[in-house]
C-alpha cells in the first residue's frame, strides 16, 4: 500500500497537495475506491480511499484509523553536523528508520560545518517516516552553539561520546537506567578537552560507543541503534 504524509489531517476527508495528488494519479495510477496509507507524524495512521481522482487536488475518503502511542523511552541525538552534508542526510533517514524522537545540531570548536539548513533533512525525515512506516516523526532542531545546548541539558539523562584518554563507560550499560537519554557526538575532529570538561562539570557522564573510531553519522547512529537495543 502507498503511504503519504499528512501533517495537517484533520476531518473525513484529507486532499493531498498538488505534487503528491499529481505523482499519486500520474505516477501510481491510483483510481477511484483505491487505498493508501496516511501518516500524520503525530502518531495517526490512516488508512484512505481515494474519492476524487484529479491529478491536481486528489480527495481521499478515511476508512480506518489508529493511534499509536509514542515509544516508552526518549532517545535524542545532539550532533556536530559533517562538513560533507549527504552524510548527514543519511544519519537522519537510517535514525528515522530506526526510530529516534529528537535530533540537535550543534556547532562546536572544531566544526567544519557552520550552518545548516534544515528543510532538506526535513524531506528527508519523511521520506524516511513513510519508507518505514514509524509512526512519529523527530523533531528536528537548529543548529546552535554547544555551550548554549549545553545549557538546557538534563545531566542525569544526558552522555558525551568522546576520544580522549580517560574513564568512559560504554553506553549501553548506562543508556537504558531512565525514561530516555541524550547522547552527544562532536565533530569530525572530536569534542575540544574544554568543551568534554564543561559537559563533566555539569555532570554528564563521557561514555564509548565501542573499540572502533567511527565517523560522526556512524557514532551517531550507532547511539540511536544501542538506546533500542537497551530498551528491548
Amino acid at each position: 500500500m502507498h503511504t503519504f504524509f499528512a501533517p495537517d489531517l484533520v476531518g473525513p476527508t484529507y486532499t493531498l497537495p498538488e505534487d503528491e495528488s499529481k505523482h499519486a494519479i500520474r505516477v501510481l495510477r491510483l483510481g477511484l475506491g483505491d487505498t493508501v496509507e496516511l501518516l500524520d507524524g503525530r502518531g495517526g495512521r490512516y488508512q484512505a480511499a481515494v474519492a476524487d481522482a484529479n491529478p491536481k487536488r486528489c480527495q481521499l475518503r478515511i476508512i480506518q484509523h489508529e493511534t499509536v502511542a509514542p515509544r516508552p523511552y526518549f532517545t535524542h541525538v545532539a550532533v556536530a553536523p559533517t562538513k560533507n552534508l549527504d552524510r548527514m542526510e543519511w544519519f537522519v533517514e537510517k535514525a528515522v528508520e530506526v526510530g529516534v524522537e529528537r535530533i540537535s545540531f550543534l556547532r562546536c570548536a572544531r566544526s567544519e560545518r557552520r550552518e545548516l539548513k534544515l528543510e532538506r533533512l526535513e524531506k528527508i525525515a519523511i521520506s524516511a517516516l513513510k519508507q518505514s512506516g514509524q509512526a512519529w516523526l523527530p523533531q528536528l532542531d537548529e543548529l546552535q552553539d554547544f555551550a548554549a545546548f549545553m545549557a538546557g541539558v538534563a545531566p542525569a539523562t544526558t552522555f558525551i561520546a568522546h576520544l580522549e584518554e580517560g574513564e568512559r563507560t560504554a553506553l549501553a550499560q548506562v543508556a537504558g537506567a531512565g525514561p530516555g537519554c541524550c547522547v552527544l557526538i562532536g565533530p569530525e575532529g572530536d569534542f575540544t578537552p574544554q568543551e568534554i570538561e564543561l559537559a563533566i562539570s555539569k555532570g554528564i557522564r563521557p561514555v564509548t560507543l565501542g573499540a572502533s573510531r567511527l565517523r560522526t553519522e556512524t557514532a551517531a547512529l550507532a547511539a540511536v541503534f544501542t538506546a533500542h537495543v537497551v530498551r528491548a
